[in-house]
């Protein structure tokens, strides 16, 4: 039979090409690796019976006895005598089915990728990932699964994978199939596991006509064909893992790449998957990819415009492709145009929109959202509205009106399908545009009421929880009455200033934003009451624009309330974010506002607080009789009333002041019977200020050890309650007595430290001023 003459005649060359390098052995691992190259072919192209047998003992016997030089030689002649002889033989069957052999056929070797995007930045480090997990199981004979290469629509996830795949097209020699699974598509079912298995064949070249009918038979045959196979399977746009799942290959060869809207996490856990999630581009890389499509002359000619522009797609792919493709087709329209068009977020994403549906950016958007279930596509327009730049579980679960429980299972439905992020855990986040069109889908699908009230029970949440955390981190503070919660919110119970602290810092921004969309809602009651829950962290924490930025919003609440004790306080509380922030004009024009409100309607306790906020404005303003005489007023007033913690606090007003004024002993007196004061009634912030105060007195009476150990009990005491406005003061006067001592090495460590958090804090003049001072110290 012609078979049998075909494989002794290879193994008879064979016998030539072992005797002729014998002689060679030391070669044995370079000739090895030239042979296993050269049978590639003979893998791919023999595909008599004997095939997979011969050629394993070709590459026993060559491996053995092929050196690299004459040996390599030798081979390569009996190679290209092996490749005539299987063209002989091939033709010599032909028409010839005596024998009752099958016929001669060659492996098709499948080329499906697309070419790679003209255009592509970024990526490095998912590139990198990729490589590294092919890298990984080929070295560990494995079958590759990369799922998530993950991410929302638009974000660049086919790019990626194709764009990874032609730059490793020499790993995969055996071929490359590649199938849209349609699993997010603009209309249809996605496609069957069925449709998907018949493509994989007739590209791996069986007859359409001699297919098995059964599915899980296909399926056999499919995995057969590429068993062993060095090739690359893309399987994009899934929806889920069922319908992958039995398009992965059964044995190591193979490099399958998965990408889908959705995370799909049963990849993971039954078939050792890695998720390759996207985010944004950065900026730097969001400016290559539109430099890529419209060259880098014209985004330097308008610098401005193509700021804007980056910055309204956010770093998404698909956007900047979309803003390329308006400017390419218009080309008389600047990028300032453009931008003036897309500046209106009411507007915005109908500008993003190229003329084709995969150009539509809200085309692109609806086909995830048309996957959602009807509960979680609720929650996605809800987040739309909520206020601020991210959310937690339990102010979500607030905003839609649901327990936490069933919250969490919604987000994580948006997680899954890419339309949420947790960029920090147990915080969700929106890409801008998502939101726009989130926004969107909430004005179509729920009425006027709904998106009302549920704006008022996240609101509501903030308002009463911002309440808890301030009345934890100054318990001594006159509070604020405000209403009952509303039925169904549930504030969350902090336990500690801690506690509240972390909170407030969470959720800052959200809070900011709250109260601006209580403005704009008419619920002026609450934003007053948000100024204020939010004012001693502003404060102890430095944000003092922020501060100032809310009391203004409050103040045009409360001259809406009418409310006079809610005026004075709003304008006393404007003019001490004012001081804070070295506007003295200003915050003294607001304060004596304050003041002659309060004393209109008679209010002493608002009297009493306008007088110390006016000691301290003085005070700074380089008044110090006038803020001496405001102490006292305040001092008086306080003891009436029966404050004993603000008259602890006014105690040690007068006493600084008075040190001030070089009655030292007298303020001595003064700020001792004030830190006593505050001692008795647990006051820690009256008590860090009243050490700091006699830390000056002894400073400047020459008694330096006194003057640091006071400071640095007022120094922690600052710490711990988190005030960085003071804790800078104290560092700064802390250097100055390790000046005054002699220890300019404990100086600049401490003015360093004042510097920082200075400038961190917004208060440049003062980091400056110890600048120069640390300076001088050479």
């Amino acid at each position: 039979m012609w078979r049998s003459r075909a494989v002794w005649w290879m193994w008879s060359r064979l016998a030539v090409l072992t005797v002729a390098a014998g002689a060679f052995w030391l070669a044995y691992v370079l000739a090895k690796a030239w042979l296993d190259d050269a049978l590639t072919w003979i893998d791919g192209h023999l595909q008599f019976a004997m095939g997979r047998d011969v050629t394993e003992a070709i590459r026993q016997a060559g491996a053995v006895s092929v050196a690299a030089s004459i040996g390599g030689w030798l081979l390569l002649q009996g190679l290209r005598q092996i490749k005539a002889a299987e063209a002989r033989y091939a033709s010599a069957r032909t028409g010839n089915t005596s024998s009752g052999v099958n016929s001669v056929q060659r492996r098709t070797i499948p080329r499906q990728l697309p070419p790679a995007p003209r255009q592509f930045a970024g990526r490095s480090a998912e590139l990198a990932m990729l490589t590294d997990a092919l890298d990984h199981a080929t070295r560990a004979g494995t079958t590759v699964v990369i799922s998530a290469i993950g991410g929302a629509g638009g974000i660049g996830k086919t790019s990626l994978s194709v764009s990874w795949a032609r730059q490793h097209l020499d790993r995969f020699p055996d071929g490359q199939l590649m199938v849209d699974l349609r699993g997010f598509a603009p209309t249809g079912e996605p496609m069957s596991v069925a449709e998907a298995v018949r493509g994989f064949l007739y590209a791996l070249g069986e007859d359409p006509t001699k297919l098995p009918a059964d599915l899980d038979t296909q399926i056999g045959l499919y995995r057969s064909l590429v068993e062993d196979r060095r090739i690359l399977i893309v399987l994009d746009n899934a929806r889920d893992t069922a319908q992958v799942a039995p398009l992965l290959p059964g044995g190591p060869g193979c490099t399958v790449l998965i990408t889908s809207r959705r995370r799909l996490a049963g990849l993971v856990t039954q078939h050792g998957a890695q998720l390759v999630n996207l985010a944004p581009l950065s900026e730097p890389e969001a400016r290559q990819l539109l430099a890529g499509h419209l060259g880098d002359r014209r985004l330097t000619a308008e610098p401005e415009a193509t700021a804007a522009l980056l910055a309204m797609c956010g770093g998404l792919p698909l956007a900047l492709s979309i803003v390329a493709a308006r400017v390419i087709a218009q080309p008389a329209l600047p990028l300032s145009g453009l931008a003036d068009e897309l500046a209106d977020q009411r507007t915005r994403l109908g500008g993003f929109d190229a003329g084709e549906i995969p150009l539509n950016l809200e085309c692109v958007f609806s086909w995830s959202h048309q996957a959602l279930t009807g509960s979680a596509a609720r929650m996605f327009g809800l987040l739309g509205l909520s206020p601020g730049p991210d959310i937690s579980l339990p102010a979500a679960a607030e905003l839609a009106g649901l327990p936490t429980t069933q919250a969490r299972l919604l987000l994580h439905e948006l997680e899954t399908a890419h339309l949420v992020v947790q960029q920090v855990a147990g915080r969700h986040r929106m890409h801008d545009l998502l939101r726009l069109y989130a926004t969107k889908q909430a004005h179509e699908h729920l009425s006027d009421s709904d998106r009302e009230e549920a704006a008022r029970r996240v609101i509501d949440f903030y308002r009463h929880t911002a309440h808890r955390a301030e009345r934890l981190l100054d318990p001594h503070r006159h509070p604020v009455e405000i209403d009952a919660p509303a039925s169904g919110c549930h504030p969350l119970p902090l336990a500690d200033p801690a506690e509240a602290v972390a909170w407030l810092e969470a959720e800052h921004a959200n809070l900011m934003a709250a109260q601006q969309l209580a403005a704009e809602l008419g619920m002026h009651d609450h934003v007053w009451q948000l100024a204020w829950c939010l004012d001693t962290f502003h404060y102890r924490r430095g944000h003092l624009r922020e501060w100032r930025t809310v009391w203004r919003t409050g103040l045009e609440s409360a001259l809406r309330v009418g409310d006079p004790a809610v005026i004075s306080l709003a304008h006393r509380l404007l003019g001490d974010a004012n001081l804070n922030l070295d506007d003295h004009e200003e915050a003294l024009a607001q304060l004596t506002r304050s003041l002659q409100v309060a004393e209109k309607a008679g209010d002493l306790s608002a009297q009493a607080h306008a007088h110390r906020i006016l000691t301290w404005a003085n005070g700074r303003a380089g008044r110090d009789r006038a803020a001496h005489g405001h102490a006292t007023e305040a001092l008086r007033l306080y003891k009436e009333l029966g404050l004993r913690v603000r008259e602890a606090a006014m105690l040690n007003a007068v006493g600084w002041f008075e040190a001030r004024a070089g009655d030292y002993d007298q303020a001595r007196a003064r700020c001792e019977a004030a830190l006593a004061l505050c001692r008795q009634h647990d006051y820690r912030v009256g008590e860090a200020n009243t050490l700091a105060s006699l830390g000056y007195i002894a400073q400047h009476t020459g008694r330096l050890d006194d003057a640091l150990t006071h400071y640095h009990r007022a120094l922690a005491l600052f710490r711990g309650l988190n005030s960085v406005y003071y804790q800078a003061n104290t560092l700064d006067r802390l250097g100055q007595v390790h000046v005054a001592a002699g220890r300019a090495g404990q100086a600049r460590e401490v003015w360093s430290q004042a510097i920082q958090l200075y400038r961190g804090k917004g208060r440049p003049v003062d980091a400056d001023r110890v600048q120069q001072e640390l300076d001088a110290l050479g």
